[in-house]
């Protein structure tokens, strides 16, 4: 049997191989340089051509691009009027970002389980939370797989709630055959390196209800905007006025250009994530100590990260042991996510062990793999080299 790099044996790459990286070239380098070159850097032209870029993409009418991902779900709790006294329902397999922008504006983040096949939110279970005071849902496409949305749309219309989705993971995926990005009252992408475009930190809002558009557009900019209808009571055109209490949640235009430019190539780099997924299915599929992600029929994934689970019952060691000896031969594993209310600071809140079973088995067991467009066949036969090499040593 091969030894393990982690009790000194030769690892499977001479260098680290990270579970996730932007993917820039030179054409993003010099829409960036342009707008050095040019008369704006925070809020200019770009911006606007950015969001008109994302929302023709996923078919909205309306996107608000911000400065990352939370600030966009901030801003969307927000201007679905949530407050103190409100619930939202919310995933309990997520980052923590997905909880904490209901806790901004006021309100209290209930965590429904998930489904054990998707790892999405499970829609029976998010409906048995629904009390008077819930307001909002929060699904999340985890890993890019959509969620039910139909499901989660019938029950929300029911109960007249709002539909925040969630789709850090999942700009480029498809529910239905349609992407993305449409079918709840507001949709939250992300842009942080690691996901399937980047603008190095950014998020943004898309939605279909203008009224909601306008005032995720006043909340980005402190709440600040020009009342045209003041400017006859002694004011000019440079009068400005603070209506509500905003912030300032801007992207910049450098960002916006570099956005721009890898929306133009958004579909590519979606292709291959899926080629790489098809090969760790393809590799995986025999090896029975290890769960492969499940896709639903009503998904077409863009795949924002593989999440492999682990069957303790077929190995010698639990999942830490994979996850080390794995990181040993250079393969940059890793875990999203520790369910938000296992967080020290959601256990202040009174939040408890045990309220969504499913989702804690799942981290409990998950380790993500390496997964972006610029890995080689190299890598990828690296990465499903390392797994074989460290559950055949482990195998009971």
């Amino acid at each position: 049997m091969e030894k393990l790099a982690i009790n000194g044996g030769n690892p499977i790459r001479d260098t680290y191989l990270a579970y996730g990286k932007q993917s820039v070239n030179e054409d993003d380098i010099k829409a960036v340089v342009e707008v050095l070159k040019g008369d704006y850097l925070t809020t200019g032209p770009y911006i606007k051509e950015f969001e008109d870029a994302v929302a023709k993409y996923v078919g909205a009418k309306y996107a608000v691009a911000v400065s990352s991902g939370t600030a966009a779900l901030h801003m969307a709790c927000a201007a679905a009027g949530i407050e103190s006294g409100d619930e939202v329902i919310v995933s309990s397999m997520t980052f923590a970002a997905s909880a904490n922008a209901v806790l901004y504006c006021g309100g209290t983040p209930v965590f429904a389980d998930i489904d054990p096949l998707t790892y999405n939110i499970d829609p029976a279970k998010m409906e048995e939370k629904i009390t008077s005071r819930t307001k909002a849902i929060i699904p999340v496409d985890f890993t890019g797989q959509s969620v039910d949305m139909d499901e989660i749309k019938r029950i929300a219309d029911k109960h007249h709630l709002i539909i925040i989705e969630d789709a850090a993971h999942a700009l480029g995926s498809e529910y239905k055959g349609r992407k993305v990005g449409s079918q709840a009252d507001m949709v939250e992408f992300s842009f942080h390196p690691v996901k399937p475009i980047t603008t190095a930190e950014g998020g943004v809002i898309t939605t279909n209800n203008k009224a909601l558009y306008e005032k995720m557009m006043t909340f980005r900019t402190h709440g600040i905007t020009k009342a045209r209808e003041r400017l006859t009571e002694n004011h000019g055109p440079w009068y400005h006025e603070q209506q509500s209490l905003g912030y300032n949640y801007r992207l910049t235009d450098i960002q916006s250009a570099l956005g721009t430019s890898q929306m133009s190539k958004i579909d590519s780099f979606i292709s291959k994530r899926r080629e790489i997924v098809k090969l760790y299915n393809e590799a995986f599929k025999s090896v029975s100590e290890i769960i492969t992600p499940y896709e639903a029929d009503f998904s077409n994934s863009g795949w924002h990260i593989y999440v492999i689970k682990v069957n303790p019952e077929l190995l010698t060691v639990t999942r830490k042991e994979i996850f080390q000896a794995l990181q040993a031969e250079n393969i940059g594993v890793n875990v999203h996510y520790l369910p938000v209310y296992w967080h020290p600071y959601y256990k202040e809140l009174g939040y408890e062990k045990g309220i969504c079973p499913n989702a804690e088995t799942l981290y409990e067991n998950m380790i993500t793999l390496p997964l972006f467009p610029s890995m080689t066949k190299e890598d990828t036969e690296d990465v499903i080299g390392a797994v074989k090499k460290v559950i055949n040593y482990y195998r009971k």
